[in-house]
């Protein structure tokens, strides 16, 4: 599916968007090792989420789906409690989905039966030796394809580990974390970087022993089993991040988008817009399902080139597509280091990005762990490609955005896999829009 953007004039109003992404597959997932019933509202309905629940059913656990608007649904798990999943029937196929796999690999590494796990073509090219290893550690037997997908575990008698993350990855930390919770012992993970914690966050909520000590986490094993959750899920910075730039690079521009999830582990984006002069703030902050929330307000501004490394890398990793496009808009030199990750992510995010932003007129090197971008560029009127990768035909449709006329982003369609309502969002805002 193409999509056609046309220029903007300017964006104005309040905006929600849609459930966060990490939550949406972490809440689902502890609902169904709950005892009881759990409803989780504002979950997104997402391609990848959506894979998730697929792999749950498969796994004997019944879940109720109720689509309450194109960007939320409320989701009702009859958990099976810790020992209850029943074996699949064949591979659990985790679609497009990087977290599912991941994250069930955890799960399923404690469990007393075999499983595979697949995927499409995509994920097939996604590293997976990065869970397999500590997996290994704790007892499990774990198989992959020369380190992809699929990957056969044969689960149970789990032992604590102490691991140290040789990258800093809130999906591997997760993976442990939740095999620890069949494992005798306790479970040790020591992160690089400030990764994303999501399930740190909700297994504390279910009271479950997890101790977190600067860099070093401790989980203890389950003792019981978890009580059911009815929790709300925050919106999704990685989704906010969209518009937001958006609002900041188009003149005339003011946006409000609300009830946005600001964990400071996903929020490196929003540092960085800042230190690059945006007139960006967080409103009207409160909690949410344990997770801090803000309205995020953002107006036209000029911005000055930057450099992000480090620890800023973890915290804005899925946002680099996004960032790219501001950097081009920023005067000077933008240079990106530290972010080789990029280049496992739904796509090669480094190449992709560089290559179809240049297809626009945007000045821009690619290196081995990021790239440097040159600017302000005006943009131009192109044909590009998503190379299937959501993240980067958003930022694709943000530059259109910019341009001096249409954009088509050749398939599109994947844009559904995180964020469906993307397109009306964009009208609602008076975008032209042609899918």
């Amino acid at each position: 599916m193409p999509l056609t953007i046309s220029p903007s004039s300017g964006l104005q109003g309040t905006i929600t968007v849609p459930g966060d992404k990490s939550i949406s597959h972490r809440a689902a997932m502890l609902a169904a090792l709950a005892n009881g019933t759990s409803r989780l509202t504002n979950w997104l309905p997402a391609g990848d989420c959506l894979a998730t629940l697929d792999a749950l059913r498969a796994l004997g656990v019944r879940i109720d789906f109720q689509q309450t608007a194109e960007t939320a649904a409320t989701v009702t798990v009859h958990g099976v409690g810790l020992h209850g999943f029943s074996a699949p029937e064949k591979s659990l196929n985790c679609q497009g989905s990087g977290t599912t796999m991941r994250l069930l690999s955890g799960l399923m590494a404690g469990q007393a039966f075999s499983t595979v796990l697949d995927g499409h073509e995509g994920l097939r090219r996604r590293p997976m030796e990065r869970v397999a290893r500590p997996l290994r550690q704790m007892g499990a037997t774990v198989v992959t394809r020369d380190g992809y997908p699929p990957i056969y575990i044969d689960g149970g008698n789990l032992h604590g580990i102490e691991y140290r993350m040789p990258i800093a990855s809130g999906q591997v930390k997760s993976a442990i974390l939740l095999a620890g919770l069949y494992a005798e012992g306790t479970t040790i993970v020591h992160q690089p970087g400030p990764a994303r914690d999501h399930t740190e966050v909700l297994l504390r909520s279910l009271g479950v022993s997890v101790e977190t000590d600067g860099s070093t986490i401790r989980v203890q094993p389950a003792q019981t089993n978890l009580p059911a959750m009815d929790i709300a899920i925050p919106a999704d910075f990685s989704s906010a991040a969209f518009p937001l730039v958006a609002a900041v690079l188009i003149p005339n521009s003011q946006l409000r988008i609300t009830g946005v999830n600001t964990n400071p582990t996903r929020t490196g984006l929003l540092d960085m817009l800042t230190a690059m002069g945006a007139n960006v703030k967080i409103e009207n902050e409160r909690e949410m399902g344990g997770e801090p929330v803000g309205d995020l307000v953002a107006q036209s501004s000029t911005l000055t080139g930057i450099e992000v490394s480090g620890d800023t890398v973890v915290r804005m990793i899925d946002e680099f597509p996004i960032f790219a496009v501001a950097a081009t808009q920023a005067k000077g030199r933008t240079v990106v280091r530290d972010a080789a990750e990029l280049r496992v992510k739904e796509s090669d995010r480094i190449k992709a990005t560089v290559d179809e932003l240049r297809k626009l007129g945007a000045q821009m090197i690619a290196h081995p762990d990021g790239f440097e971008v040159y600017g302000p560029t005006p943009l131009h009127a192109a044909v590009v490609d998503s190379y299937g990768d959501h993240r980067l035909a958003m930022a694709l449709a943000v530059a259109g955005l910019l341009a001096d006329g249409e954009i088509t982003i050749r398939h599109a369609r994947v844009i559904a896999d995180s964020y469906p309502g993307f397109v009306s969002m964009l009208k609602n805002l008076g975008v032209a829009v042609v899918a």
